[in-house]
């Protein structure tokens, strides 16, 4: 998968549509994007334990709530000295989630879905001969039947240690998306695309109580319905960030388009 994705659905739209019972207030304020870059603030669907103040001031944890967050798409592990290694964890490969410490550990404890309408992928086209510049066409690649996209994914909480401990900014919650081999048809615009998980699996993939390896079970065979489109290069510059980037390439430079 290459590193943009749109989600241009309303938060409230995605609460009917994922069963989310709250809406965090920075999830909220997101306005809609069709050109979501790496290290953007993204929204992200999360089950965990509701925090309730007790008399005495003191917290405790709650019933079990689904709620929609803000998270930066970026996964930035709880050692990492800095938040810039996240910039290269956008993506964690499903078949070495239970190898790599940075995603193991949320595997089995912060899961997430990241809604989305679609995301884009660029197709290495043959070069002209005499020139080394290697075109790609541009696609958007979309559910066939409508409706949210709702990636794999992991979240985790890192601390910034130079902020007191009453600052609300010192905790960054970051996430990242699960990757696997491209569907056939789609392998042909790229060897990679994010895991798409079926409304039946929701559920159990952000149940706390479900561990890693029942996790990572989930994601085998997890197939839904897409569709493809060749778009303008437009979208290929975060600056462009609007629907024009959802029309169809008059005029594809794609020699063999790909259509599922």
């Amino acid at each position: 998968m290459c590193g943009r994705y749109a989600s241009f659905t309303e938060s409230q739209d995605l609460a009917d549509e994922l069963a989310v019972a709250e809406i965090a207030d920075d999830a909220r304020l997101l306005g809609p994007r069709w050109n979501v870059a790496p290290t953007d603030d993204v929204r992200i669907v999360v089950e965990k334990p509701r925090r309730e103040k007790l008399p005495d001031g003191t917290t405790t944890a709650g019933e079990i709530t689904r709620s929609i967050q803000a998270a930066r798409w970026g996964l930035v592990p709880s050692w990492a000295k800095d938040p810039s290694v996240g910039a290269r964890m956008i993506n964690a490969r499903r078949e070495t989630l239970l190898d790599k410490s940075a995603f193991a550990k949320p595997l089995g404890a912060r899961r997430c879905l990241v809604p989305a309408d679609g995301y884009w992928e660029w197709r290495r086209l043959a070069a002209p001969e005499g020139t080394r510049k290697v075109p790609k066409q541009a696609y958007w690649i979309h559910p066939s039947r409508g409706g949210v996209a709702a990636f794999a994914g992991l979240y985790e909480f890192w601390r910034d240690r130079s902020r007191a401990d009453d600052d609300p900014a010192r905790w960054l919650v970051s996430t990242t998306i699960i990757t696997r081999d491209a569907a056939p048809g789609l392998d042909r615009i790229h060897d990679r695309m994010p895991v798409h998980l079926p409304a039946e699996r929701w559920d159990d993939w952000l149940d706390p109580a479900v561990g890693a390896q029942d996790a990572y079970d989930l994601l085998d065979d997890a197939e839904v319905a897409l569709s493809t489109r060749p778009v303008r290069a437009a979208v290929g510059n975060v600056r462009h960030d609007d629907p024009s980037l959802l029309e169809p390439d008059p005029d594809p430079i794609d020699p063999d388009v790909v259509e599922l």
